[in-house]
């Protein structure tokens, strides 16, 4: 994961639902040209961010025995808010079903001032459909590439404050 959207995990119940922060600084490179004079968080990025925390759940839950988590399906997204710098995006998925590979979440961010309590309701929601792989189900030859995306998923989780890893 090359463009993290998780910063923090805020708080996690396995088998429910997972909740992460994204804090928007004036650093973010692409704010520079979205929106000049107005930046604003991209709403492909708020997706993305929902889709970040809920393969995070998935990694966990499947014990990170998967490399790769895509996304496969989104349902009824809506936009009603902007983040912009000096706020905190909180994502929370909700865990809804799970087939062979897939699970399916229900995920809202809400829009936060960073260090206060105060939001301005929900700003993204979403329903979502993730998809986890390992690349040598596909291709033999990925095997070391599956088991290096695996190590750094694990190192990455304990960075973010994510539950204790057995």
């Amino acid at each position: 994961m090359r463009f993290s959207l998780v910063d923090r995990i805020l708080e996690h119940e396995p088998g429910r639902s997972i909740t992460t922060i994204k804090n928007l600084s004036a650093a973010e490179e692409y704010l520079a040209d979205h929106f000049p004079g107005f930046p604003v968080m991209p709403g492909v990025l708020m997706l993305e961010s929902l889709v970040q925390t809920g393969a995070w759940f998935m990694r966990f839950e499947e014990g990170f025995r998967y490399s790769t988590i895509l996304l496969k399906q989104t349902r009824a997204v809506r936009f009603n808010n902007f983040v912009t710098p000096g706020n905190t995006l909180e994502v929370t998925a909700t865990f809804q079903k799970k087939s062979e590979s897939e699970y399916t979440f229900k995920a809202e961010g809400r829009t936060r001032s960073i260090g206060g309590d105060d939001s301005t309701g929900t700003t993204v929601s979403a329903k979502l459909t993730l998809e986890q792989i390992n690349l040598a189900d596909r291709n033999a030859d990925l095997a070391a590439v599956d088991e290096k995306n695996i190590q750094e998923a694990k190192q990455l989780w304990s960075r973010i404050g994510g539950t204790q890893l057995s």
